[in-house]
């Protein structure tokens, strides 16, 4: 193994990958595994779509600005913008 290889700038050692094979040939606790879950949390019961949507670099500023002012999240501005026109 090269010896610049890292992992989030921490490099890795023979003894980690050693560490690593020793404890994948011991078997993982599947269950645990997949009970961890990925990605962020739901929103609510059901799944949320995610939509991709195009904006100008002033479109955006005026977003984020609002957001910074707030407190809130880019996604929380936009889905309240959402919200409000759609009422």
């Amino acid at each position: 193994m090269a010896s610049d290889e890292t992992i989030n700038g921490v490099p890795v050692t023979e003894e980690q990958i050693a560490a690593w094979a020793a404890e994948a040939e011991a078997g993982y606790d599947v269950g645990a595994l997949k009970k961890r879950g990925r990605g962020r949390p739901g929103r609510g019961a059901e799944p949320s779509q995610v939509v991709a949507l195009r904006l100008t670099l002033e479109e955006l500023a005026a977003i984020d600005a609002r957001a910074a002012r707030e407190g809130k999240t880019r996604s929380e501005v936009i889905r309240e913008a959402l919200a409000a026109s759609a009422a």
